[in-house]
């Protein structure tokens, strides 16, 4: 039996297909697609998730000193003349932030060599990189889903049979998280 399907594609473009694929099932929680796509991309997606149960709690809370720029009642910075030149001026706030373990950045790492970036637009004003936002799919692994299947031991999607497609015939399923 072989290793993996083929799905009559190149490497490059099956690299890119499940890539795609995992990303969005992680993002959106479930996806449709072909049977054989599904039973490809269960494989990376649990092996993912895996990754992320192990390494959830490996980080320490550190608390810093953070710069961060004043603002005016406008949102703008607030600058002043310091030899000729416009300063911005800075306030200093005590954040607390999450440190990883080298164990856990090594699993970050190897979670976003698998998925790709994605950017939330708003509905209003679609077509402007204005108020867009990147999501930060490893953190969600790490704090969202990576909890609910802490005594879980694999299995993390599921698949549903849907039907044929109308189009080839080809055997529609729904893969989700479970």
């Amino acid at each position: 039996m072989a290793k993996y399907r083929k799905l009559g594609k190149t490497s490059s473009q099956r690299k890119a297909l499940m890539r795609n694929q995992v990303t969005q099932l992680i993002y959106h929680g479930k996806i449709t697609t072909t049977e054989a796509r599904a039973k490809e991309i269960r494989k990376v997606a649990d092996g993912i998730i895996a990754l992320a149960v192990r390494e959830r709690d490996n980080y320490e809370t550190v608390e810093i000193d953070a710069r961060i720029p004043l603002k005016d009642k406008d949102g703008k910075r607030v600058k002043e003349v310091v030899d000729g030149k416009k300063v911005t001026q800075y306030e200093t706030v005590k954040k607390t932030i999450k440190k990883d373990s080298p164990s856990r950045l090594h699993a970050r790492r190897q979670i976003l060599r698998v998925l790709y970036p994605v950017v939330e637009v708003p509905d209003t004003a679609a077509g402007r990189k204005r108020n867009t936002k990147k999501v930060d799919l490893a953190a969600k692994l790490f704090d969202d889903i990576a909890p609910k299947y802490a005594n879980r031991n694999g299995g993390y999607t599921r698949i549903v049979k849907i039907g044929p497609r109308k189009g080839d015939a080809a055997m529609q399923v729904v893969i989700e998280l479970v």
